[in-house]
């Protein structure tokens, strides 16, 4: 049964690498136009070629709200906000914020020593052990009231936490076997070879040793670089095994501590470093790459906004965020002269939603863009809620009127526009934007391409940004208007429901799937920006 499992492990990596290996011609399609080019791009090339060129721009503030950003990145350095404010390296607030050398941003999952948090639980951890703990101190059965409502919670939500970890735990256990054989065999070979790299070229003369031992090894490793899994594939997959079953679904894993506040309260606010990169950043690094790379240089990966300054906001572990940090951190963002928000993460429980509110309200009194991805799970976010959702628990209104919701579309204009694992709502998703196979950075002065929401909502993020720095006159509730009303319109496109559970997903029309029914478009966007601000309507 481990072995099963195992080869299933390798072949669905193998199914990843090659996806990755042949689209490899998709690189940058998000920005080409669906009229030139027979990709529903947002047109961003035909942009600045044809309706920007020689206009003027004003410099916008974008705060990326993330794991943090590598701020030595080439195609980053130069572009990063500076509080100036704030004197570097002294170790005084000078600004009076609260926040001691914030030059570029804040750290919100560190603390004040310099130490900082990686790994975290998941929120579906947390809500289960906390009442699972209130509940094992009580009777359960005579409840009423608020606390029978959160005991048919409980059970609910502890059927999924078990599913999950029993998951997890299946998963760790079958890749430690695995690891076993791996590593024993990558042993074997470059203690043979003498060296710690080695090649398929390598391994073909090792298959004809005698020594049987270094032969299977060889065969071994072979067979498996074949198919596509090597040492960056294995390294990889460790880390998630790992990072599930240790961190995200460990009730006894508390990262937590080493800041020492209280997450239900923003009576103690002021916590963190000033360590915007974090030890690990490299999803908030592709995001800010998304929104605006270096268009200049000539590297491969650029982004859609040519004049922004990142303020780098860092409040996502690898596991999920805190409702306290991403308050704060929309706050600060609020504060410090941030004019759109990008937030590219989410999950599907929530502790401390009042906090957010809170943060949402002051947004909307400071009429600050706040785009964020809609979800990777394939599900409606009208009927199941993922937060941050600009929604109060009661009325059901918005808390903010300058929120955008993003889908993720591919790069085929049919009945797999929508991204199969895109989240979506006609109610509660405003727009669709590419998010797959999009190319942007990596850490250490690389680039990839990745999938997901995340990469659909920086898309969104830097349209906004080219239309509040090209055309400064327009206020973000009209922003927000354009971006809806220039979306590419594919409303009565039958399209394939996202759905991963269902081997049989049924069809439906794509403007069922969002509030605007339509992919975001840059060209049309600054088009109507350009008729909007020659009419002189502010």
């Amino acid at each position: 049964m481990k072995k099963i499992s195992i080869l299933i492990l390798i072949g669905v990596i193998c199914i990843v690498n090659t996806f990755a290996q042949t689209n490899k011609d998709l690189k940058n399609w998000h920005h080409k136009d669906a009229s030139l080019d027979h990709f529903p791009g947002i047109g961003t090339d035909r942009t600045y070629s044809e309706l920007l060129k020689g206009r003027t721009s004003k410099t916008v503030i974008v705060a990326i709200i993330d794991s943090g950003v590598d701020t030595t990145h080439q195609d980053l350095v130069g572009n990063f906000w500076i509080n100036e404010d704030e004197i570097a390296g002294n170790g005084i607030d000078d600004d009076n914020n609260g926040y001691i050398d914030d030059i570029n941003g804040w750290n919100f999952i560190g603390n004040s020593k310099g130490e900082n948090i990686l790994n975290d639980n998941l929120e579906v951890t947390r809500v289960y052990n906390d009442l699972k703990t209130k509940f094992s101190k009580i009777d359960t059965f005579n409840l009423s009231g608020q606390n029978k409502k959160d005991f048919d919670f409980y059970k609910l939500m502890r059927i999924d936490f078990l599913e999950r970890y029993e998951k997890a735990k299946t998963e760790y256990d079958n890749f430690m076997l695995f690891s076993n054989y791996y590593t024993k065999a990558d042993d074997n070979i470059r203690e043979e070879l003498k060296k710690e790299i080695y090649t398929e070229d390598d391994l073909k003369v090792l298959i004809t040793s005698s020594d049987k031992m270094i032969k299977n090894s060889a065969a071994y490793i072979l067979n498996l670089l074949e198919k596509g899994f090597g040492k960056s594939e294995f390294n990889s997959y460790k880390q998630h095994v790992e990072s599930e079953y240790l961190y995200r679904l460990n009730v006894d894993f508390k990262p937590r501590d080493i800041i020492g506040d209280d997450i239900s309260s923003n009576s103690d606010s002021f916590y963190g470093n000033n360590n915007v990169m974090g030890p690990r950043c490299g999803h908030g690094t592709y995001v800010a790459g998304v929104v605006g790379a270096n268009r200049n240089n000539k590297n491969d990966a650029y982004g859609i906004a040519d004049n922004v300054k990142f303020m780098v906001l860092r409040v996502v572990p690898d596991g999920d965020e805190r409702d306290k940090d991403v308050a704060n951190a929309i706050k600060y963002a609020v504060n410090n002269g941030a004019q759109v928000v990008n937030m590219s993460f989410g999950k599907d429980y929530v502790s401390h939603k009042y906090l957010v509110d809170e943060a949402l309200d002051l947004a909307n009194r400071k009429k600050v863009l706040l785009i964020h991805a809609a979800g990777n799970e394939s599900e409606d976010n009208d009927i199941k809620w993922h937060y941050p959702i600009n929604l109060t628990n009661d009325s059901l209104k918005p808390l903010t009127d300058y929120w955008i919701e993003v889908g993720a579309s591919s790069y085929k204009a049919d009945k797999t526009l929508p991204a199969d694992f895109s989240n979506y709502g006609q109610k509660n998703v405003d727009v669709f934007a590419p998010g797959v196979s999009i190319y942007s950075l990596e850490p250490g002065q690389k680039f990839e391409s990745a999938n997901g929401t995340s990469s659909a909502s920086p898309v969104v993020c830097g349209v906004a940004a080219v239309l509040l720095s090209y055309f400064p006159q327009l206020s973000p509730a009209e922003v927000k208007e354009i971006i809806w009303n220039s979306a590419t319109p594919y409303k009565k496109l039958k399209v394939i429901l996202p759905d991963r559970t269902n081997p049989k997903p049924k069809k439906v029309k794509f403007g069922t799937l969002s509030k605007t029914g339509g992919v975001v478009n840059l060209y049309n966007a600054v088009s109507m920006a350009i008729e909007k601000t020659k009419s002189g309507i502010k």
